[in-house]
């Protein structure tokens, strides 16, 4: 008598469960993602071979461009509802006697950096697009008769005394600039910083002779 053989049968795995997981997945990250503005200025930064991340949270972050404008920004921090920005910017205003909006100061909270006298900074929230805010960026003043780099780093810090600084300076940059920034971070008993710099690839070559 001849075997049974029994049908075989091909598994079959039902994916209906999956894509609906990848769907609910795909609408909370579109949800929840916060994109980075874009920064007031192209930096091409130095190389080195340093592979020390810096924070991207709590952090006071200085740009420095190849013309030698000075840009500054500082971040929400990881508690958004402290509005450690915002309050930057009142207190700016307060010092300078020009008042910002609660509009306007919601706005100022979610832009990136500037690099302009305070005088312009209402201006420079209140432009109707991206090409009129970067015909005003012309630098922060960094003069001794009117620092205000010292005030905007001064101000953040009493909101949050834990936030670090980022010097992030051009390549093409004057040293000389990238120094008084410094003096400046040091005048505010800011003595440790990090210095921004693309890391390079560092290839090893063994010597045939050895």
């Amino acid at each position: 008598m001849g075997k049974i053989k029994l049908p075989v049968k091909t598994p079959r795995i039902d994916m209906t469960p999956m894509v609906d997981l990848f769907f609910l997945l795909l609408t909370f990250f579109m949800l929840t993602t916060t994109f980075r503005p874009q920064e007031a200025v192209q930096v091409d930064t130095p190389k080195s071979i340093s592979e020390t991340t810096t924070p991207e949270r709590h952090i006071i972050t200085i740009l420095i461009s190849k013309d030698n404008k000075v840009y500054y920004n500082v971040d929400q921090g990881i508690d958004t509802s402290e509005h450690i920005r915002g309050k930057v910017l009142q207190a700016m205003g307060s010092q300078y006697k020009i008042r910002f909006t609660p509009e306007e100061i919601k706005k100022f909270e979610g832009m990136a950096s500037f690099g302009m006298p305070i005088t312009q900074v209402k201006a420079w929230i209140d432009a109707p697009d991206q090409s009129a805010r970067e015909k005003m960026q012309v630098g922060i003043p960094i003069d001794s008769t009117d620092n205000q780099l010292t005030m905007w780093i001064r101000w953040a810090r009493s909101y949050n005394s834990n936030l670090e600084v980022a010097v992030k300076g051009d390549a093409g940059a004057d040293y000389k600039v990238v120094k008084k920034v410094m003096d400046i971070l040091q005048d505010n008993n800011v003595n440790k910083f990090n210095l921004t710099t693309t890391l390079e690839k560092v290839t090893v070559k063994m010597d045939k002779n050895l």
